[in-house]
């Protein structure tokens, strides 16, 4: 599947990743690892390792190669201010998959979050084919909630015990985006 870069706001590029993040994945990590551990599951030691980050990637990547995955970084300044991603990809009649991102501390409420889901919501239906994209954030993750509201994701449900994030099962509240209504491409 063909995917370009996008350009976003802020002189913020959005680029699939590639094996050779690594090294600038694991410093992206680091740096953020407290402002993102109340949102994200407990990492093992070796997640915040290039060589982790480079085992990670190529898991990445093989799932990317049988298009159930992709992958993107944000970069600005040749340095990793955030990720996001498509997992879960299902095709045939379901069409559908997962969005997970997340935006390095020193880089919010730029926009950024928004102007890259926007991107890859446009992404999915027009390249990848897909019909729907869910999302779920934890019950008091406002910022969140905002930007998939701005990009069309409506609410339709709370999951409970969803997630284990952060130590424990948590609560999310579910979002979804119906991206067309064309039959699905055989």
């Amino acid at each position: 599947m063909e995917i370009g870069t996008e350009e976003l706001p802020g002189g913020v590029t959005l680029r699939l990743t590639a094996p050779s993040d690594a090294s600038a994945l694991c410093a992206a990590y680091v740096e953020n690892r407290d402002f993102l551990a109340p949102w994200e599951p407990r990492r093992p030691e070796s997640f915040f390792t290039v060589e982790g980050q480079a085992e990670r990637l190529d898991a990445r990547m093989r799932e990317f190669a049988e298009g159930r995955l992709v992958p993107w970084v944000l970069v600005s300044g040749g340095r990793i201010v955030g990720t996001i991603t498509l997992t879960g990809i299902t095709l045939g009649p379901f069409c559908s998959a997962y969005l997970g991102y997340w935006v390095a501390a020193d880089h919010q409420k730029r926009g950024l979050a928004t102007a890259a889901v926007q991107h890859v919501c446009r992404i999915a239906r027009d390249r990848v084919g897909l019909h729907r994209i869910e999302a779920t954030t934890l019950l008091h993750n406002t910022g969140s909630q905002r930007v998939l509201e701005k990009c069309g994701f409506e609410p339709i449900g709370t999951a409970p015990r969803y997630l284990h994030v952060d130590g424990q099962w948590r609560d999310h509240r579910m979002f979804q985006r119906i991206l067309h209504d064309e039959d699905p491409r055989l």
